[in-house]
């Protein structure tokens, strides 16, 4: 009798958990206003690693509902897969990201509905008129398509692809408008997948491709001290006083931001392909001049991130005082990390024992006083996000 009662107990939580899930799907369903035998067409465009997890997630999740939902992984008919998504995932790299929503926007032109798109591309292009900006690839989507911005979110978080993929337990962030963040995290919400929502979009995607930036000297430092925790230590130090700084150039409350840039900095130090970059540059087994774009492991954000922080944070219209010489100098001169990595990969002036180099500089100021520099003076600029 036992053994039949705990049967009974399994089936019935099976069949809750399923219940609760066709709930979700169909509270989603009404607010994008489908009807019955139309059902929810969410295409993810981009096949990169955590673009097709993504996917699989959703598709392992909701995939049993298949008169509700169609789920689906763009791969060769970019028009048959996205003139009539309800959902469009960006798994795209930022670098792509503009070019192939231009493309999607041609077939978008007879559309009544406008699509919900939620990006998961974590880099920065810079612009430098008629101010020094950064655009996200939130801000490519809309640019590229006319898409309202309200209809566009960014998901992001400090986790790897393939943990994921495998249940390993993570959280996520879905940044953007009311309307659609609160629904698309109660939708996307799993036991080992947790998704908050936050309204600051395009500051949590910064985040996403700043640490990218970091994460290529950290792999370098790794390598060239045989994973010495010291030298590890000694990086991590100057390399989180430096986002730190910057984040006081982007945003009003950066305290707000300093746990999860930490979080997804340290898992990408840890274990993700742009630390993997820097430490085969290191070993030299990859060069600077094979480019960005690695066979098996995609695309490194981390080199275009380091180009366009440092084309914006060597503007004279930025300039900040410094604290020694009182003098007005462009923010990337109280980065010394930042111009190493510059010149290693953009420049190519040095090599990766530059990085080395940078941390042993007698003149190297303490990474605490960068941060009392960031928090006693106003450097505040919002027109690097394009705010008035």
């Amino acid at each position: 009798m036992g053994v039949v009662s705990n049967n009974s107990d399994s089936d019935g939580s099976v069949q809750n958990c399923i219940n609760g899930l066709e709930e979700k799907l169909d509270e989603l369903r009404g607010l994008l206003g489908k009807t019955n035998g139309d059902p929810l067409r969410i295409v993810s465009v981009g096949a990169g690693a955590w673009g097709s997890v993504f996917t699989a997630l959703l598709q392992d999740t909701y995939g049993q509902f298949r008169d509700k939902v169609q789920i689906r992984i763009w791969r060769r008919q970019l028009k048959e897969a996205v003139w009539d998504a309800d959902i469009v995932v960006n798994g795209l790299p930022s670098t792509e990201t503009r070019e192939i929503f231009e493309e999607i926007s041609k077939y978008w032109k007879e559309r009544i509905t406008v699509p919900v798109i939620i990006s998961l591309a974590k880099g920065i292009e810079a612009a430098l008129e008629p101010v020094p900006h950064i655009i996200t690839p939130t801000k490519m989507i809309h640019q590229a398509t006319g898409v309202s911005m309200e209809n566009i979110l960014y998901l992001g978080g400090p986790n790897i692809a393939s943990e994921i993929y495998h249940k390993e337990y993570a959280n996520a962030r879905i940044c953007g408008a009311e309307k659609w963040r609160k629904p698309l995290a109660k939708f996307l919400r799993q036991p080992h997948f947790i998704v908050w929502d936050n309204s600051d979009l395009v500051t949590h995607e910064v985040m996403g491709g700043l640490k990218n930036v970091y994460a290529i000297g950290a792999g370098m430092v790794a390598a060239l001290t045989n994973e010495s925790a010291t030298s590890k230590s000694v990086y991590f130090a100057h390399c989180t006083s430096e986002m730190i700084f910057i984040t006081h150039l982007l945003s009003e409350e950066p305290e707000k931001l300093a746990g999860p840039l930490l979080a997804d900095t340290y898992v990408t130090l840890l274990k993700g392909r742009n630390a993997w970059y820097g430490q085969m540059l290191a070993k030299g087994e990859l060069s600077p001049d094979m480019g960005d774009s690695i066979t098996g492991k995609g695309m490194i954000q981390g080199v275009s991130a380091v180009e366009a922080f440092f084309e914006l944070l060597s503007q004279s219209s930025l300039n900040v005082l410094h604290p020694e010489e009182n003098k007005p100098v462009a923010p990337v001169e109280l980065c010394p990390i930042l111009k190493t990595l510059y010149t290693i990969l953009i420049s190519r002036e040095q090599s990766t024992k530059a990085i080395l180099q940078a941390l042993r500089d007698e003149n190297l100021n303490d990474p605490r006083e960068r941060i009392e520099i960031a928090q006693s003076h106003a450097f505040y600029r919002p027109s690097l996000l394009g705010q008035p």
